[in-house]
């Protein structure tokens, strides 16, 4: 799927928690969750984790963007632990926008700057000769260029977002950590605490709540999301906040997405196997006789936005 076009998205990290550099993980690639959307001049960037740090290193070998907007789903030290080396934020000339989570642009601030502090970094925000804006946003709402951009809550320790992206009459959707059966699992727990009238009214809560997380992503034609885990080691993690990479398909058959990309994966699976969780993903898909396309996040890997 590698094009020349001069719109598209790009994997730049693709692990979930901690890098991962090993030589058993380079197929799939070591960063943590960065993703590159580049349309019309405009560069748009899903969360700042290790993989934007050779994303900022690309910029400076080019002249025309001076500009970025970053999108942050959370403050969790995966998702931003690269933006202390990114390299545009610290040259004079550039503008680096940053939204995330939180009721205001100081609180984002707040968050941001909190890793850039002794004792745990050397050199602090003050440091960034770039024309640095904090964003706030009406209804989670706003727009950048070409891109109009919807963040909605997902199921995940602290203020979390998803993201819905439109540009050039598509739709992509990212949604790095979050985890499906999260509601299952609450129900589940109470099960013995309800009465049947109570059991009922639960099960259409959560009924209701899977038709809303189905409409932020239907009939999107990318869907990136978190796939961290097997059914195995979901089972020993569930309240953790990620997916098992089988309720992911599911989720992405449901809702009639074009491209599943699986993202965030465990950084303690190796590349042989990520693709056989793959492999039984595309399985699962035929069994469905579902249309849906389903790709392993790679480092490196484009998709042409214009072919979609």
């Amino acid at each position: 799927m590698s094009t020349d076009s001069l719109n598209y998205i790009r994997f730049w990290g693709v692990r979930g928690s901690y890098p991962a550099p090993f030589g058993s993980h380079m197929r799939v690639g070591g960063n943590t969750s960065c993703v590159e959307l580049r349309v019309d001049n405009h560069l748009l960037i899903c969360d700042g984790g290790s993989g934007i740090i050779p994303l900022g290193n690309s910029l400076m070998g080019q002249q025309e963007i001076k500009e970025v907007m970053v999108i942050l789903t959370h403050y969790h030290w995966d998702h931003i632990s690269g933006l202390p080396f990114f390299v545009p934020a610290f040259v004079p000339g550039w503008k680096v926008n940053i939204y995330g989570p939180g009721d205001s642009r100081q609180e984002i601030e707040r968050r941001i700057s909190g890793q850039m502090v002794d004792p745990y970094f050397p050199v602090e925000v003050e440091t960034w000769l770039a024309d640095i804006h904090y964003l706030g946003a009406k209804n989670n709402q706003l727009e950048y260029g070409p891109f109009k951009i919807e963040g909605f809550n997902v199921h995940h320790p602290g203020s979390t977002f998803g993201y819905r992206i439109q540009v050039h009459g598509k739709t992509i959707v990212y949604a790095s950590d979050n985890e499906l059966s999260f509601i299952d699992k609450s129900l589940e727990n109470r099960k013995d605490e309800l009465d049947p009238h109570e059991w009922q009214l639960n099960k259409a809560m959560q009924a209701e709540e899977r038709d809303k997380s189905l409409e932020a992503i239907k009939n999107a034609h990318v869907f990136i999301h978190d796939a961290q885990y097997t059914p195995e080691d979901y089972a020993k993690k569930r309240g953790w906040g990620h997916s098992c990479y089988i309720d992911t398909a599911t989720f992405a058959m449901d809702a009639q997405v074009k491209q599943l990309f699986l993202f965030h994966v465990d950084p303690n699976y190796n590349d042989n196997k990520i693709e056989g969780l793959h492999r039984d993903t595309v399985r699962l898909i035929h069994e469905r006789n579902s249309s849906l396309e389903c790709y392993i996040a790679r480092e490196g890997f484009i998709i042409d936005i214009d072919k979609l």
